[in-house]
């Protein structure tokens, strides 16, 4: 059997993060063990190849939700990456990491040093900064490059003009003082390539020859030992036919993700009782909350057709596209380069809210029936509303005890109808960006909803035929006290009632940030490892100006 000093299940957003940072420490041994391949297949590294990656199975876990009241009965494809970078090698490439209360919100509920001043430092850490920011908020020397899009629009220029005229503003920095407003994405893309945390972090730091990554290795169960059995010892895996395992002298980094960490948990004995029992595995540790929590962003992509001037539908087809490739390999600007959103807007459902609750996407583009996947054969643009921080909670579930079995994902989309008025404002909103005086002469007609689509019972079914996910799934494995029933590990990601076990990915978050989950689990991964490596956490920033 292997020994290393630390063994970390999953190579992505957080995993490649604290695989860098504890080999900044030579006399440290870690071994990664990442069930996808290398990140070689070239539309990993081509911004627009997310819309090839998000359907291809060979770093795709090509998962799908249970069906729901909330999205009509359909089950709805929930890609995660399976590569080295897990889903930032496969994702849409924004960096936005949410409003300070979010994490004021974390703290207030018992995770210590989990505030938006704590957690602060930790963003600047990860970030290299390409652009325009204020140093306070932004990291200006870290391995994520982020960069503002180099390419402009006349659909997006106007839509931005639009929302300006309704009384929302134009924000420079939706990641630096306050997120309310409108302006072009931040993305993770520098020289027309991905920035995964593979590419920032993990292929950096592997130089340093104290780390062994092992790819195609799928992880079928924590091993334990110790008092009472109660001390993760190792871990259990799948590769070329056979099962083979590597210790851990330390400890056991669960970055699985939101799906993969509890289903691991699930079928290694830690979970809820009852579920343990029906998929046939012995209970190491009864924890009622593994699995539990999950919650889901639910976009609802409208679409209209445009009249007067090219989209990204017509650029991305026949001579058109042979052009885009030719500048892209030529390094020209090209749709190649993109990230498949172009425009945030950060607003509120409700005028009477103090807080932002809904992200609004733009992109001169049309999705036929909102896949992401497929681009309509007409001249089209897309607005996508969701609200930020969902109310409707759901689960995973493993549903045998073959780690090769998908489990079953229920995010519950829609439950809640604090989510169901809210989702209904969002649309509205967007149908009045998208059909202001400043894009009317673009404007042909709307093609998702129809014009006949008024009233909120319409509004709502709608969204809920044609609704869909933001790929931001979370809070499976929640941080919080151990006196709170609904969670799994502390605020330092330590699993409730084990040693030498911890988890760092998106399923400690103990709600929803109002951001896309990219970043914020970078920063999880940044943090994490302070943590386990016992050094002070940096030093707080002074956010009260």
């Amino acid at each position: 059997m292997d020994e290393f000093d630390y063994v970390i299940v999953g190579a992505g957003s957080a995993g490649c993060v604290i695989a860098a940072r504890l080999s900044e420490d030579p006399s440290i041994s870690i071994c990664v063990l990442e069930a996808g391949p290398p990140d070689r297949n070239i539309f990993i590294h081509i911004p627009a190849g997310f819309m090839k990656t998000i359907v291809n199975p060979s770093v795709n876990w090509m998962y799908e939700t249970e069906p729901s009241e909330g999205s009509g009965g359909r089950r709805i494809p929930q890609p995660r990456g399976k590569t080295l970078g897990g889903s930032s090698s496969i994702n849409g490439h924004i960096y936005n990491r949410g409003q300070r209360m979010d994490y004021d919100n974390w703290a207030q509920r018992g995770n210590r040093g989990w505030g938006y001043a704590d957690v602060l430092p930790y963003f600047k850490r990860a970030e290299r900064r390409i652009g325009d920011g204020d140093d306070t908020f932004r990291g200006r020397d870290g391995n994520l490059i982020v960069t503002d899009i180099n390419w402009s629009h006349p659909l997006c220029d106007a839509f931005m003009d639009g929302a300006k005229n309704m009384g929302i503003p134009r924000n420079p920095d939706y990641n630096g003082a306050h997120q309310e407003g409108v302006s072009y994405s931040q993305r993770t893309i520098h020289q027309r390539r991905r920035m995964s945390t593979a590419r920032g972090f993990l292929h950096p730091a592997l130089k340093r020859g104290n780390i062994d990554v092992r790819t195609s290795a799928l992880c079928s169960r924590v091993l334990f030992g110790g008092e009472n059995s109660k001390r993760a010892t190792g871990v259990e895996y799948l590769r070329g036919g056979k099962t083979l395992c590597v210790r851990a002298r330390r400890e056991v980094i669960l970055c699985g993700g939101t799906v993969n960490s509890p289903q691991l948990l699930q079928i290694s004995g830690i979970g809820p009782a009852a579920l343990l029992k029906k998929i046939g595995v012995p209970v190491v540790h009864a924890l009622p909350s593994v699995g539990e929590n999950l919650r889901d962003h639910y976009p609802v992509r409208m679409t209209a057709r445009v009249k007067g001037v090219d989209t990204l539908n017509e650029r991305s087809r026949g001579l058109p596209l042979v052009k885009e490739v030719a500048k892209y390999f030529l390094g020209g600007k090209s749709i190649l380069s993109l990230s498949p959103t172009l425009v945030y807007v950060f607003w509120r459902s409700n005028e009477a809210l103090d807080n932002g609750d809904v992200q609004i996407t733009f992109t001169p583009a049309s999705y036929n029936e909102g896949v992401q996947s497929q681009l309509d054969e007409f001249p089209g643009m897309t607005v996508a509303p969701w609200q930020q921080r969902p109310e409707s909670s759901g689960y995973i579930r493993a549903k045998s005890a073959n780690p090769i079995e998908k489990p079953a994902i229920q995010p519950n989309y829609l439950a809640e109808e604090l989510d169901r008025t809210t989702l209904i404002g969002a649309m509205r909103l967007a149908k009045k960006l998208i059909t202001t005086p400043e894009l009317a002469p673009y404007y042909d007609r709307a093609e998702a909803p129809g014009d006949d689509i008024q009233s909120d019972d319409e509004l709502l079914d709608f969204a809920r035929q044609r609704g869909t996910t933001a790929f931001h799934l979370m809070g499976t494995c929640r941080m919080g006290p151990a006196t709170d029933p609904s969670t799994v590990v502390d605020d330092e990601l330590r699993v409730h009632g084990m040693k030498g076990l911890r988890i760092a990915d998106a399923s400690i978050m103990p709600m929803m940030p109002s951001s896309n989950t990219n970043a914020p689990t970078i920063m999880i991964g940044e943090k994490a490892a302070d943590m386990i490596r016992n050094k002070q956490p940096l030093p707080s920033v002074d956010v009260s100006g």
